[in-house]
């Protein structure tokens, strides 16, 4: 996945917007969010999407014990792990 800054994001978006790459997208180096295309998609399958996307992250904090904040972090691609 590629990780780009905001302002490029915004100077290249039309690029970005033709792409297919899903990108990380970062302010100060800090992850603000994420870029996904959905090609040749209905609405109606983009609801569906975000309703399992929800399902899981419920299904992970239930599973996994972690607060919202604790699993935020752990998903946090802008830290760097310590090995």
């Amino acid at each position: 996945m590629k990780s780009i800054g905001v302002r490029e994001f915004r100077d290249k978006a039309s690029h970005y917007l033709a792409s297919s790459e899903i990108i990380a997208i970062k302010k100060h180096e800090k992850l603000v969010g994420f870029y996904i295309p959905i090609q040749e998609s209905n609405q109606e399958e983009v609801e569906q999407a975000f309703q399992r996307l929800s399902e899981t992250v419920i299904t992970a904090l239930a599973e996994s014990g972690l607060s919202e904040e604790a699993l935020s972090k752990a998903l946090d691609l802008s830290v760097k792990e310590e090995e």
